[in-house]
């Protein structure tokens, strides 16, 4: 297989969510750029709207005026978050800081998801929840208000539930810490920064010092390392040719990947690397090279964990054993992503076994894969194994391939221009 292109892949998920979020807290007016047009930012766009904030339409180039961080209204319909665990925890934590109340919703893998772990440190802060059915899983009512500062150790590594954690803090002007166990993506951090918050991070522990109000700021969002790993991974399959990657985060909490696949035996440069909205943002090029199995830990893990899917893929192609541990999280993404992956890979004719907290495969070298791949309504795997599906004379069937819509909407286009 050859590979051949330059593309940019769209924004960043993460830095698209907290830019509409902060632009609709900020006091003034904000321009976002290059926000993700995805369903998952549309629930983000939508659940504000009904809270009251006059977000336009996404495109390339769009204004929100905000309504500062007491400005937000009752909502009288429910918060539908579609797909998207950072809308639904991430707002979850601005409700609570907020004299209001909302009831979240959300399609039936989202419904499935965990919510436990952001409900407990904001109701330790004074918000209060319900939840409709047993368990901790959407629908859920966040009754907002009157909070109290918290210092709050983390259960689990998630930049969602630090996030949440320190929106509600900025929203009821409270102090809070957060001591996590391991460094997760820092956006929110970086973001509050540039906008005028006193944000105090020190090793494993961030610190929020009350403020009055959040500054407006623009915001150019830069591309997604999630969505461009995808075609990193390709070009590490690939027999020749090489990919660019135009704008692309580096942002070290989020470049785990790219360090993965070096590993592995791709050969991958940074290039003009620069500061962009206060993000590293590069342009990275990929080509191929002799691929073997590694060793990925919990330690790595927050920085890679969305393309843990498409790396053992890549793994299924290596020579030898890739062993992950320490990524239990992946059992409550947007499918149980430990079983899919393997499930799959196994159903393509890969080698794969599952672990409580992980999953080993052994590769056999870059060979055609055939067979069914169940997705389970989750874009990760669908584009995982639509990499891996690249491979000449593979035969795999993507059952839902309409799913990448949800972080990257274009992407099956893009992999037909790039693989010649």
């Amino acid at each position: 297989m050859r590979v051949d292109g330059v593309l940019r892949v769209p924004g960043d998920k993460s830095i698209s969510h907290r830019a509409l979020m902060l632009g609709a807290l900020g006091a003034g007016v904000s321009r976002v750029r290059g926000v993700l047009q995805s369903l998952d930012v549309h629930s983000t766009a939508g659940v504000l709207r009904a809270l009251g904030v006059a977000v336009p339409a996404l495109g390339d180039d769009i204004v929100i005026e905000g309504v500062g961080l007491r400005g937000l209204r009752g909502p009288g319909v429910d918060l539908d978050c579609g797909n998207s665990g950072t809308t639904t925890r991430l707002m979850a934590g601005i409700v609570a800081g907020s004299p209001l109340a909302g009831r979240f919703i959300g399609d039936a893998s989202l419904s499935r998801r965990p919510m436990g772990r952001v409900a407990r440190p904001l109701a330790q802060m004074g918000a209060r929840f319900d939840f409709d059915a047993r368990g901790d899983g959407l629908p859920m009512t966040v009754h907002g208000g009157a909070l109290r500062g918290l210092t709050w150790h983390m259960e689990t590594a998630s930049a969602q539930v630090k996030s949440a954690i320190l929106l509600a803090g900025l929203v009821a002007d409270v102090p809070v810490e957060v001591v996590e166990q391991e460094r997760t993506r820092d956006h929110t951090e970086r973001m509050f920064a540039g906008r005028g918050v006193d944000l105090r991070v020190e090793e494993n522990v961030v610190t929020l010092v009350p403020t009055a109000r959040l500054d407006a700021s623009d915001q150019l969002v830069p591309a997604d390392p999630s969505s461009a790993a995808f075609f990193a991974a390709l070009a590490a399959i690939a027999d020749h040719g090489s990919i660019a990657l135009d704008d692309v985060c580096v942002n070290p909490t989020r470049a785990g990947a790219f360090g993965v696949l070096r590993r592995m035996g791709a050969k991958i440069a940074f290039e003009n690397v620069r500061a962009e909205g206060g993000e590293d943002v590069a342009r990275v090029v990929v080509t191929p090279g002799a691929l073997r199995g590694v060793v990925i830990d919990g330690g790595e893990v927050p920085s890679l964990v969305d393309e843990l899917p498409v790396l053992a893929c890549v793994a299924a192609c290596a020579d030898g054993e890739t062993r992950v541990t320490g990524a239990s999280e992946l059992r409550v993404k947007e499918s149980d992503r430990i079983a899919a992956i393997v499930n799959n890979l196994r159903a393509v004719g890969a080698d794969a076994e599952e672990l409580p907290d992980g999953f080993v495969v052994r590769g056999t070298g870059r060979r055609p894969f055939a067979g069914r791949v169940a997705t389970h309504a989750d874009h990760r795997i669908a584009m995982a194994f639509g990499v891996l599906g690249a491979i000449p004379g593979s035969a795999i069937t993507v059952d839902d391939p309409d799913c990448a819509a949800v972080s990257f909407p274009t992407f099956w286009e893009e992999l037909s221009r790039v693989v010649v």
